[in-house]
C-alpha cells in the first residue's frame, strides 16, 4: 500500500466522555442549508426518547425530531472527480480526520459482479473474465467539516464483490469486508471473501491487498481496539462467529497475525441466538474464552463450521459492530426469540479475560427490527440502522438508551435500508447512508440531548 497509514486520524472512541470534550455546547447547530422538518407529528416517541416527537419531512425522506435537520451530500449517479459517477448500494462508511482539518468518508458499495460500475476502472483486485473490472469497491468524499462541502469525491477501491460493512482504525484507514464467498468461474478470477484497506488519505484507486490472515468468510463488519491493534469482525450468517484478528504486528494487518472465534466456556453456551428458548439473558455478564482457528483462508466455506465443533458460540447474522472505550458493541440482525435482532456488549479490560453481555433483544417489530449498522451518539446512545425488508414499511434509525429500552430517533420515508451511520470526529454531525438508490446524508441536531 503506498499511502502511509499514520497520516490520517481515526474517529475517537465513541463514548459519552468523549464526545462531551470534543463538542460542548456546539451541539445545537443545525445545518444552515439543511431540509429540516415540518410542523406535523409522525411519531410519538418512546418514554425513553431524549428527543420530541418525529416531525414529517414535507420532502418525503427522512422524518427527524424537532431540532434536528438532514442535508444530502452525494448521490447515485453524481459526477466525482475521477471521471466516474456514484455507483449504487451504499453500505458500510467511516469518518476519518485528514491532515489540514479536512475529513474524509469512505463508503463502501455492495456491488456485486452483473451491477454497473459507475464508469470505467483502471485497475482493482479482480475482474471478470471478459477483462472487465468487478464493480464492488469504496469511494471516498473528501469534505469541510464546518460547512460539509465535498471538496474532492471518487474511486477508492474496486475489482471486490458486495463490499458490505468494514470498521475505522486507529492508524487513519477503512477496513472494507467481502461478505461474498466466489471463487474463480463465470463471474470472476480470483477467490473472494478477505478484509481490504484503504487509507483515508488516499487520493485515487488504491491497491487492492486482501488481508488473507484475517480469514475468508462471510465478512460484515470491523472493529480495532486501539489498546492492542486487535481486530474484532462479525459474521453475516444464521450461524455465524466472532472473530478476532491478533496482528504480529499492530497497525501492519498485512504482516499476518492469528484468527480465533469467541467461547462462552463458563456457561457451556454454543448458541447465543436465543431461537430455542432463552438461553441468554438479558443484562448477564458473561466470561468469554476464545479459539485458535487454523486453514483461516478456507477454500470450502467452512470456518464458522469448523470453529463450532470446537466450541465457538454461534451469532444470528452478526452485522454492524462499533468500538467504544474498552468496550464494543455489535449487532446480530435476526437474533432473539423473536428473530428481530439483538445488541450484544463486549468488555475488553487491561487484564483479565473479557466478558459477553446480551444488551438488548427485540420483543416487537416496532421497538427494533433487523438492526445492522450502528454508533454510539454524543448522548451516549446506541444510533442502530434498521434493514428490514419486511411487511413493516419503514426502516428507522434507532435509538437505544444507556439502560437498553429503545426508540425512534428518525424514519426512513423511502423503500431501502438504512447503513453506514458514523459521527464525524469532532461529534457534530452524524452520517448514514441510503441503500439503494444510493444516497449519503448528513444531519446535524442536539446531539447531547
Amino acid at each position: 500500500m503506498k499511502h502511509s497509514p499514520m497520516t490520517a486520524t481515526a474517529l475517537p472512541p465513541a463514548t459519552r466522555r468523549h464526545f462531551l470534550q470534543a463538542t460542548g455546547t456546539a451541539f445545537a447547530a443545525l445545518l444552515a442549508s439543511g431540509c429540516t422538518a415540518g410542523a406535523g407529528l409522525a411519531t410519538t416517541p418512546a418514554p425513553s426518547s431524549p428527543y420530541s416527537p418525529l416531525r414529517t419531512d414535507p420532502a418525503g425522506l427522512l422524518d427527524l425530531p424537532e431540532g434536528f435537520s438532514y442535508r444530502v451530500l452525494s448521490r447515485l449517479g453524481d459526477a466525482m472527480d475521477d471521471g466516474g459517477t456514484v455507483p449504487d448500494n451504499a453500505d458500510g462508511m467511516g469518518c476519518l480526520a485528514l491532515p489540514g482539518g479536512e475529513i474524509a468518508l469512505v463508503r463502501n458499495h455492495e456491488l456485486k459482479p452483473h451491477h454497473d460500475t459507475g464508469g470505467p476502472l483502471a485497475g482493482g483486485y479482480d475482474r471478470k473474465p471478459d477483462g472487465a473490472v468487478l464493480p464492488g469497491g469504496t469511494t471516498t468524499l473528501v469534505l469541510d467539516p464546518g460547512t460539509l462541502e465535498i471538496k474532492r469525491q471518487f474511486r477508492s477501491l474496486a475489482g471486490t464483490i458486495r463490499n458490505c460493512a468494514g470498521g475505522t482504525t486507529p492508524w487513519g484507514s477503512w477496513l472494507t469486508c467481502e461478505e461474498d464467498l466466489t471463487l474463480p468461474g463465470a463471474a470472476a478470477t480470483r477467490d473472494h471473501g478477505w478484509v481490504f484497506e484503504v487509507p483515508a488519505d488516499a487520493a485515487g484507486l488504491v491497491e487492492a491487498l486482501p488481508l488473507k490472515a484475517m480469514g475468508r468468510f462471510n465478512h460484515e463488519a470491523a472493529a480495532v481496539d486501539p489498546a492492542t491493534g486487535i481486530v474484532y469482525m462479525t459474521e453475516d450468517r444464521d450461524e455465524g462467529l466472532l472473530y478476532r484478528f491478533i496482528p504480529d504486528a499492530p497497525g501492519r494487518l498485512a504482516r499476518g497475525g492469528r484468527l480465533q472465534a469467541l467461547a462462552l466456556p463458563g456457561k457451556g453456551l454454543p448458541d447465543s441466538r436465543n431461537w430455542s428458548g432463552s438461553r441468554m439473558t438479558v443484562g448477564e455478564w458473561l466470561e468469554v474464552g476464545w479459539i485458535d482457528l487454523d486453514e483461516v483462508e478456507s477454500p470450502q466455506d467452512d470456518l464458522r463450521i469448523r470453529g463450532a465443533a470446537s466450541g465457538a458460540t454461534l451469532f444470528a447474522r452478526g452485522e454492524g459492530i462499533h468500538m467504544g472505550e474498552g468496550e464494543l458493541y455489535f449487532c446480530c440482525t435476526s437474533g432473539g426469540a423473536k428473530k428481530l435482532g439483538q445488541v450484544f456488549r463486549l468488555r475488553l479490560p487491561q487484564a483479565g479475560p473479557a466478558s459477553l453481555q446480551l444488551f438488548f433483544e427485540s420483543t416487537r417489530p416496532d421497538q427494533f427490527n433487523f438492526g445492522d449498522n450502528l454508533t454510539v451518539a454524543p448522548s451516549g446512545h446506541l444510533i442502530v440502522c434498521e434493514d428490514q425488508y419486511t411487511d413493516v414499511v419503514d426502516n428507522y434509525l434507532r435509538g437505544i438508551t444507556p439502560a437498553g429500552a429503545a426508540y425512534p430517533f428518525a424514519r426512513l420515508r423511502r423503500q431501502t435500508e438504512l447503513a453506514g451511520v458514523c459521527f464525524s470526529p469532532d461529534g457534530l454531525t452524524l452520517f448514514v447512508n441510503l441503500y439503494s438508490p444510493a444516497m449519503t446524508l448528513a444531519i446535524r441536531g442536539p446531539w447531547a440531548a
